[in-house]
């Protein structure tokens, strides 16, 4: 990210995530138009909310999701006093309302939030109720998270790429998976680019906790020698899912 007000950056984030209203959306406006280091800092918010993008599945909701929605809404709208005026805090309750460095960060968590449990429910309804009994995120050298493992009762395993890999031509991503040591890693899926696959364990056992999965770059037709060679993408340990 760049070096920039942290105001600002927060600012970026709601308006990467489309939050931003009014005002508030015509300042980010005019902020991208004339500050290089708010561009940045926006291509670096859109860069990470897009990945989170591409593991979700467009859904239509149903026209009774949206009537209960507005029913809510209409239910919540706060009740005006007799004069139709409302009284509006005092002493530091008002401070604390007007204060736009106190609620920016609150908005954005809840935003945040709110983004996580739509591909939540998303992946829930693409599945149905099945639930994934262990799960590895998968960390780059850096510690960002860039994939994720999903192992389900019935013995399937997924990986879900979290963020496109750039992969050199002549080369592939290999996947792989380290239950024992004793028989080192194993070679449990191949693909030319970043995407979504179920992974063949073969012979092996289901996961259980920690077992290892990695993705390493290796030769267009796999590991010459049947263990990683080349340089480590990203690994993760299993957990059991809550």
């Amino acid at each position: 990210m760049s070096e920039i007000p942290e105001e600002l950056d927060l600012i970026a984030a709601e308006f990467a995530l489309g939050t931003l209203e009014g005002a508030d959306k015509a300042r980010a406006e005019a902020l991208e138009a004339a500050d290089p280091a708010f561009r940045v800092a926006l291509a670096g918010w859109r860069a990470k909310f897009a990945a989170l993008d591409e593991t979700a599945i467009p859904l239509t909701p149903p026209p009774q999701l949206w009537e209960r929605i507005e029913a809510g809404v209409a239910e919540a709208a706060p009740a005006k006093t007799p004069a139709g005026r409302h009284n509006p805090p005092s002493g530091w309750i008002a401070q604390v309302w007007a204060s736009l460095s106190f609620w920016r960060p609150l908005g954005l968590a809840g935003a945040l939030a709110s983004l996580m449990l739509a591909l939540a429910l998303s992946a829930a309804l693409n599945r149905g109720p099945i639930a994934p009994v262990y799960v590895a995120v998968l960390n780059t050298g850096d510690g960002r998270a860039a994939a994720v493992v999903n192992a389900f009762a019935d013995g399937t395993v997924e990986l879900i790429p979290l963020e496109r890999i750039d992969v050199p031509l002549g080369r592939i991503i290999e996947v792989w998976t380290l239950q024992t040591r004793e028989r080192g890693p194993v070679s449990i899926g191949r693909m030319d680019q970043a995407r979504r696959m179920k992974l063949d364990l073969k012979d092996l056992s289901r996961p259980d906790a920690n077992h290892l999965f990695e993705l390493t770059l290796e030769p267009a037709g796999g590991s010459p020698t049947g263990k990683p060679t080349g340089p480590i993408l990203m690994k993760g340990l299993t957990a059991r899912s809550i």
